[in-house]
């Protein structure tokens, strides 16, 4: 079932009442900040939506697995996704407490009765995903000169750039003229 929108059941409208649903949602790319996640096969979900008197509340999971680049060595790394579903929907006429409607915090039912779950599945993917994707916490990365990845052997790169350094820091020193000087014993 590729269908993300629910259409609620009128059984839904009466208080405590919860029925479920699920399906696969095709998410073939998938960018979150510079990393860009891509989807090899559909993401399965499974959300339940119950009424708790002025509103309708979802609760589920979508699951999947998502392939990018690690953030180190550019080398192909894959997460399994297992994000937690949930939204909050007002029912019509649904008030706080002192009486007044509830606007920035919650969303609306639509009019038309249906729940477009793709907002609640990527923002449960989003929140699954790695703050930064590694393919390993010890990767070493590549070498930022020759762009070796460091993962599969060394360069001597590093070393090469600490003897240019020392060469510029002995350079700079005021003193490195003295350093020519012959003296007679």
């Amino acid at each position: 079932m590729e269908n993300t929108t629910i259409k609620v059941p009128d059984e839904l409208f009466v208080c405590a009442e919860s029925s479920s649903f699920e399906g696969s949602y095709d998410l073939p790319e998938f960018s979150v900040g510079p990393d860009t996640y891509s989807f090899a096969s559909p993401l399965e979900w499974q959300v339940s939506i119950t009424n708790t008197s002025d509103a309708l509340l979802v609760m589920g999971s979508v699951k999947g697995t998502a392939r990018t680049e690690c953030a180190r060595c550019l080398e192909e790394v894959e997460f399994d996704i297992d994000g937690e579903v949930e939204g909050y929907f007002l029912l019509e006429g649904a008030a706080r407490p002192d009486g007044e409607m509830e606007e920035d915090e919650f969303d609306h039912l639509d009019p038309s009765g249906a729940i477009d779950l793709v907002p609640l599945l990527q923002a449960a993917i989003i929140v699954d995903l790695p703050l930064v994707p590694l393919c390993d916490e010890s990767c070493a990365g590549i070498c930022q000169d020759c762009g070796m990845n460091l993962n599969e052997g060394s360069c001597d790169c590093a070393g090469k750039r600490q003897a240019e350094a020392q060469q510029e820091a002995e350079k700079a020193n005021p003193f490195a003229a003295l350093s020519a000087l012959e003296f007679e014993d």
